[in-house]
This record gives C-alpha cells, sequence and structure tokens, in this order.
C-alpha cells in the first residue's frame, strides 16, 4: 500500500524522500505507517525497477544535497494497474488500501471510479450480510464492538453509495442506480 501511495504522490510532482514522507504522513496515516527505514529503501526498489527516476542532484536552501525523485511512464502504468486491481486481503487491508484509490481518484478515468466503487460496495454489502448472520454475542462488551463493526459497514455503505450516485450522475449515467441503491441515497441525504 505504501507503494501505491508512492506513485500516487508522484503523479502530482518530482519529490525528495522527505517530503514523500511528510505528504504521507499528511494526507495517509489513518491507512499506512510510514518511516524513513521504510520509505527509502521502497524509493530505492522503484527506482531499480523503472518506476522513478533520480532527478539531478539540487542543492537546498540549506546548502544540503538531494534525491529527487519523478515517476517514470512505467511507474504511471504500474500505479494505474494496481489502483484497478482488487487484490485478496484483509478486511482491515481492504479498507485502508481502498482509501488511498479513492485519495487518488483525480488521475483515473470515470468509468474506472465508478468500477472502483461497485467493487467496493459490493464487497461491503458481502461483509454486512456475513457480519448479520452471526449469532448474538452473549458477552456485552463484545456485543458492543460487534454492533459498532456492522455501523461502521453501514456507513460506508452509505457512503459509498453517494460518492456511487455522483460519479454516475456527473458521467450521465444516473439511471444506472439501482432501485435497491437509490431507496438507499434517500434514506441518507438530508432532505
Amino acid at each position: 500500500m505504501l507503494r501505491l501511495a508512492a506513485l500516487g504522490f508522484l503523479q502530482a510532482e518530482p519529490l525528495n524522500g522527505y517530503r514523500l514522507m511528510q505528504q504521507l504522513e499528511f494526507f495517509m496515516s489513518c491507512c499506512v505507517s510510514v518511516n524513513s527505514g521504510a520509505i527509502y529503501p521502497l524509493l530505492r526498489r522503484m527506482e531499480e525497477k523503472g518506476e522513478v527516476r533520480l532527478l539531478p542532484e539540487t542543492t537546498s536552501e540549506f546548502g544540503q544535497a538531494g534525491k529527487t525523485y519523478e515517476i517514470t511512464a512505467l511507474g504511471r502504468e504500474r500505479w494505474h494497474q494496481e489502483m484497478l486491481a482488487h487484490p485478496h486481503e484483509s478486511w482491515v487491508n481492504s479498507r485502508s488500501r481502498f482509501a488511498i484509490k479513492v485519495f487518488f481518484f483525480n488521475h483515473l478515468e470515470p468509468a474506472e471510479r465508478v468500477q472502483l466503487l461497485e467493487h467496493r460496495l459490493m464487497s461491503c454489502r458481502l461483509r454486512l450480510a456475513h457480519r448479520q448472520a452471526q449469532p448474538k454475542q452473549a458477552n456485552p462488551y463484545q456485543e458492543a464492538v460487534w454492533q459498532r463493526s456492522l455501523d461502521v459497514i453501514e456507513s460506508e455503505i452509505q457512503w459509498l453509495t453517494q460518492q456511487l450516485t455522483r460519479e454516475l450522475s456527473e458521467s450521465g449515467q444516473a439511471e444506472a442506480l439501482s432501485a435497491a441503491d437509490q431507496a438507499a441515497l434517500l434514506t441518507v441525504l438530508p432532505d
């Protein structure tokens, strides 16, 4: 996930390792863990794979030379493939990966955004159905946590439905939204 986020930030502008780490910490701290022990080896690996290139060294205002990286055409292609992929992973990781993807939606085509939203919506519905089919917890604390997890999934479904409706509306495909999704949306939108 760190690679996906790093390549996403490099889409916008070349960055040095420290600035990339700052961007990741500021915008992605809910999704990925960032430290210099991870970011610099990642940049080296991406450079070795041809996904980023090192720009000529520049001197900062403090007189220090710095390595600045920019994404390559191959890096953009691989980032795009990874954005559209649906890896089999834990629920927690899939939530974090999806948050990273949404953060960089502006680099995708409308149809690709719709595809990702629909896939995530389907995953959330399946997760909710599975959770709702489980027996009630006898321990009140466990039950409270269980209910909270259901609430989080239901909230995500509502948010995804709103985002999907907006994407479809902006692309002139609002009629593609199912009647169930339209009904669900009416329950979450303010009057």
